[in-house]
């Protein structure tokens, strides 16, 4: 999510036109994932909380989940118990147990930390809201009267609205257009999905006998098509350009030549989604970069997790269609309907997705898993002999999902337990050692932070980010040509990583090699035309060559980009003093600290010019403000040691270069300057004496 879009400043007219990362959607560039509603829902967060403070955005989190939790016990209770209402119209629940169980199950799978725990998973809790709503709406679309059966446009226009609303929250939200078509079908209308086919394979001219017009069927399908296909049109032309352009180590299936490999390790991804709901230990916050190295022949044994899949499936498929109790017909092809239509999004099948497992995707899917489960449940409970052995089991699954849950979130408490977490789940994934790596080096361990980067880099040798970090720290270690090798790689790899080519002047310049550098800094603005980093570092290195009027028009760049760039503001300043510029330097000082008021490095630079042009009491003022801001800085009492020196108050020019030394005693200049005055103060009370 773009910082940007939650700020006041930005207008909200402009989140319909963002993608969720705060890109422009019409941009090449774009992810192309448009969810304004979520994007809208944390900027009213950052305005209650009154900036980034995260526990806010948590909070609603968890309370988005419990109502989620909430509403499924209605859910359940439908898919189930299916739909009847009393004669005043209220519905009943005739699976209390059942649907109380099964949104246990869903309320406690861990597999769901990741959307309550990581922030951005607010998208999927909100289109998981509004995807019940419209399901429940669709649902009050029917009532019992005496007439027989009648249903509401109304409401079923809701539902479409709800689920147009759950779509601008995440894109799974259309899907439960799709969802209302089946319910609809299996339950109002009670259609017996085999006899259709047949019917339909032997044109068969009763098919209105079927249930197909009897009750509106083709009406309100027609509705929910209409609205399903209205919606998609005005999110492809909101989109503007072809589907986001996502990379090979995103989601390497997708980019494999042979038919045979791509279909193969796709249904590989689902047998390991499958795994998930089933056994959510082995969670992982990134599964992309090698994490899952490709099926690439029938003679990889994984081979087995597709088998067992698709036998599973065609196992309940055979009894969805073919079992001779209508009850179990309904419930399995509804278990299977909210297992496999929300998740056909995040199949490859219809465009190629920027992932290869995403836990946060299986949040719909796991009610088509729990509805299973507590069928299956049911059904074994109705032939065990010992039903509190069952009820043991049950409740020892639910306790241990619980502990699980309770484990994963403290993961996800800090970027440092989360990282390491996947180490032991993904080990060939270099993201992962990368983020470890970048984590220990945020943290100052710079060596056990290149340990991390050599590996993610060996892992994926074209990781170009792991690559400019790496290099960063050996040219911060002074191993610059290691650094120079790795960071012309990282170029050569991506032309226009521009990051990577700033770093490479900067090591360049560090080698004496001015010319490469400069080359490579202005390589590095071509292609990132705001970036004041590189204008500071190409002012150092005019700097260096005594160009001082380059210098200070790079510096100019970068504050002018990044108006409290301190250093760029610094750098001018002292440049202007050593070269005698007092005036001009005075000015920069003052228009600097206009803009970054507090900062003392700025004081003391523009204490010393004014020091310098013989204003002693507004040198000392700022002096004084320096100190107090930063009363460790050996050269800051020095400085102000020097002005009092000058000054003629001696007194307390002693005093501040006693300071100073007792803070840094190599201090460069103090020690000689404090014994010209100890002789001056000698000379001085034997002239009194």
């Amino acid at each position: 999510v773009s910082f940007q879009d939650l700020r006041a400043e930005t207008p909200l007219g402009d989140l319909w036109y963002h993608d969720f990362w705060g890109s422009k959607l019409s941009s090449n560039t774009s992810h192309k994932s448009y969810r304004p509603l979520t994007v809208l829902t944390f900027r009213i967060n950052y305005l209650f909380a009154g900036g980034f403070y995260p526990v806010g955005f948590h909070v609603i989190n968890i309370i988005l989940h419990c109502i989620i939790s909430v509403l499924m016990v209605d859910v359940f209770s439908i898919l189930l118990g299916g739909l009847q209402f009393s004669n005043k119209g209220r519905r009943l629940n005739l699976a209390p147990k059942s649907s109380l169980l099964a949104a246990l199950l869903f309320a406690v799978h861990p597999v769901h930390t990741e959307c309550v725990a990581g922030i951005v998973g607010r998208a999927d809790l909100l289109c998981a809201l509004f995807f019940l709503l419209s399901f429940l709406g669709y649902c009050k679309a029917f009532r019992e009267n005496k007439e027989g059966h009648t249903f509401s446009v109304f409401w079923v226009l809701v539902s479409v609205i709800l689920g147009a609303i759950a779509m601008l929250c995440k894109e799974q939200g259309i899907t439960i257009l799709g969802l209302n078509a089946v319910f609809d079908a299996l339950v109002i209308n009670k259609i017996n999905l085999l006899e259709l086919i047949q019917k339909l394979l032997h044109k068969d001219k009763s098919l209105e006998n079927a249930g197909l017009l009897r009750k509106g069927l083709l009406f309100r399908i027609t509705l929910l098509m209409s609205g399903g296909a209205s919606i998609l049109y005005i999110r492809w032309r909101i989109m503007g350009t072809g589907p986001p352009a996502f990379t090979e180590v995103d989601n390497p299936a997708s980019f494999a030549d042979s038919l045979f490999v791509r279909a193969i390790n796709y249904n590989y991804y689902y047998s390991l989604n499958a795994w998930l709901l089933l056994c959510p230990w082995w969670l992982c916050f990134d599964w992309s970069m090698g994490c899952i190295p490709l099926i690439k022949s029938v003679s990889d044994w994984r081979i087995i997790a597709l088998a067992a899949l698709w036998f599973c499936l065609i196992g309940l498929i055979c009894q969805a269609l073919c079992s001779e109790d209508s009850h179990k017909r309904r419930i399995l092809t509804l278990g299977l309907g909210f297992l496999i239509i929300p998740f056909l999004p995040a199949s490859n099948l219809f465009f190629r997705v920027g992932f290869v497992i995403a836990e946060r995707v299986i949040y719909l899917p796991s009610i088509g898993y729990c509805i299973l489960f507590t069928y299956g449940f049911s059904l074994l409970s109705k032939q065990a002999k010992k039903k509190k052995i069952l009820a043991v089991a049950v409740l020892g699954i639910l306790l241990i999902n619980v502990m699980r849950c309770a484990l994963r979130s403290s993961q996800w408490r800090s970027e440092e337990q989360l990282f390491r977490s996947a180490l032991s789940v993904c080990p060939l994934n270099a993201k992962v050692h990368y983020n470890v790596g970048k984590n220990l080096a945020d943290k100052g361990n710079q060596s056990a932070a290149i340990k991390y980067y050599r590996e993610a880099v060996r892992l994926n040798p074209k990781y170009v980010h792991a690559m400019n970090n790496l290099g960063n720290i050996l040219k911060e270690r002074n191993e610059l040509h290691e650094a120079e090798e790795l960071l012309s790689l990282a170029v050569q790899i991506q032309p226009d990583f521009a990051a990577a080519w700033m770093n490479l002047g900067i090591v360049q310049n560090s080698l004496r090699r001015f010319e490469e550098a400069e080359q490579s800094y202005w390589t590095a603005i071509k292609h990132r035309k705001k970036y004041p980093d590189c204008y500071y570092n190409l002012g150092r290195l005019y700097a260096d060559l005594n160009r001082h009027i380059d210098a200070l028009n790079a510096w100019r760049n970068a504050t002018v980009l990044k108006p409290e760039h301190s250093l760029a503001w610094n750098n001018m300043i002292i440049l202007l003093d050593n070269t005698g510029n007092l005036a001009q330097a005075e000015a920069v000082g003052r228009e600097a600290l206009e803009l970054i008021p507090n900062d003392h490095s700025l004081m003391f630079s523009l204490a010393n010019v004014l020091g310098k042009s013989q204003k002693y009491k507004e040198s000392e003022a700022l002096f004084l403000k320096a100190i107090k801001a930063n009363p460790n800085a050996a050269s800051y009492h020095g400085n102000l040691a020097v002005l009092y020196h000058r000054w003629g108050n001696l007194d307390l020019a002693k005093k501040h270069y006693e300071v100073s030394l007792k803070l840094d005693p190599m201090a460069p200049g103090t020690k000689e300057n404090y014994n010209l005055l100890r002789r001056k103060l000698e000379q001085l009370q034997k002239k009194g004496g």
